[in-house]
């Protein structure tokens, strides 16, 4: 199923912390298979996996879990043996407690806290929350969200199942891009609050951990891509609109999305009703529509094997020039910005060898 991509703007801010080294990003865009010159584009976007490469690559250029963007460095390594010391827990709140208890063994980096509170309905919350203000260094605000929405995933993970956010709260106004806020982290989204923090309902807090050493390797393997992106769980109407778009959108070609009197009736609700629900989700079914197909588009792209002209068609567009003026709607710019230049065979830039930890060895 066709993923949710991710704004320029994330990809700017982990490239600051690289930046302020003096470490050249050009070739870590390359290898991530980013053109360089999509930074410039405020509207572009990438692919989860894209976005993933770069976070693995920058993780190796600054050897910092934080990608340089925290006050302090945080080694290779320390999220995993977090990991590790959160398995030999119960439950998943003496789990937290523990890994937060284990980051404060680190003087810099982001003060965790746990707790529980009395929510707005008078039911009991769970509530994690960034302690200090990280905002003094550059993107500040973007690692504060990292480790949000990692904590937020790994607790789904530590217990097998995914705890659904009552509300997230941050302590800036609200960015320009604020609207990703809300697919990032499904939930209702404040800004200009007292400390960054999101609540969930306190009874996840008793849920037993089920995860052991062979699937703490594998999540790792998969990191960041598992924690960093939003599953479809389809626990609410837009999601679910979403997933059949994508069926469609799949089934192809020629590809023909449903109109909204369809995916209602599949819904078994009104068209009216539909439009309300997504309305009241901060969406609408042609925004829907146009993500699905710009998402899809953004990641053949990337992928670089299919010809525009056959994208085109496969995504719904009977003419090649609807979709490209369709496309630059999108993303600010033409399909064409997203194939790597340079490398006619569509490979990138190897860059310098990396060196494996365990081996020493060069690849």
């Amino acid at each position: 199923m066709s993923r949710s991509t991710i704004a320029m703007h994330h990809v700017r801010a982990a490239l600051t912390g690289a930046e302020r080294r003096g470490i050249d990003t050009v070739p870590l865009l390359q290898a991530a298979r980013i053109p360089p010159l999509l930074l410039a584009d405020d509207r572009a976007r990438v692919t989860p996996e894209q976005f993933t490469r770069l976070v693995k690559a920058l993780h190796r250029a600054t050897d910092d879990e934080f990608l340089g963007l925290g006050p302090v460095p945080s080694r290779r390594g320390t999220f995993a043996m977090m990991c590790q010391a959160c398995l030999g827990c119960h439950d998943l709140g003496s789990a937290l407690e523990r890994a937060a208890r284990f980051y404060g063994l680190f003087p810099g980096g982001p003060e965790l806290t746990v707790e529980t509170a009395a929510g707005a309905d008078r039911t009991a919350e769970a509530v994690f929350s960034v302690g200090n203000d990280l905002r003094p260094y550059d993107h500040g605000n973007f690692l504060a969200e990292c480790v949000l929405i990692i904590w937020h995933r790994l607790s789904s993970w530590l217990i097998g199942r995914r705890i659904p956010l009552r509300w997230a709260q941050f302590a800036y106004p609200a960015p320009a891009h604020a609207p990703e806020y809300d697919m990032l982290f499904g939930c209702p989204v404040r800004f200009g609050a007292r400390r960054t923090a999101a609540g969930w309902d306190a009874h996840w807090l008793a849920a037993p951990v089920v995860r052991d050493e062979a699937a703490l390797a594998a999540m790792l393997r998969r990191a960041p891509a598992d924690l960093l992106s939003r599953r479809d769980y389809g626990t609410t109407v837009a999601e679910q609109v979403r997933r059949s778009l994508v069926q469609a959108l799949r089934a192809g070609p020629p590809a023909r999305l449903p109109e909204v009197c369809e995916v209602a009736a599949r819904l078994a609700v009104s068209p009216a009703t539909l439009r309300r629900r997504l309305q009241a989700e901060g969406t609408s079914y042609q925004r829907l529509k146009d993500a699905v197909r710009r998402d899809e588009a953004i990641g053949s792209l990337a992928a670089g094997r299919e010809p525009i002209a056959e994208l085109a068609a496969r995504i719904g567009f009977s003419e090649d020039s609807a979709f490209l003026r369709a496309f630059r709607r999108w993303t600010g710019t033409t399909p064409g910005a997203y194939r790597l230049n340079g490398f006619p065979d569509g490979r990138v830039s190897p860059g310098p060898p990396v060196r494996h930890e365990t081996t020493g060895q060069q690849s």
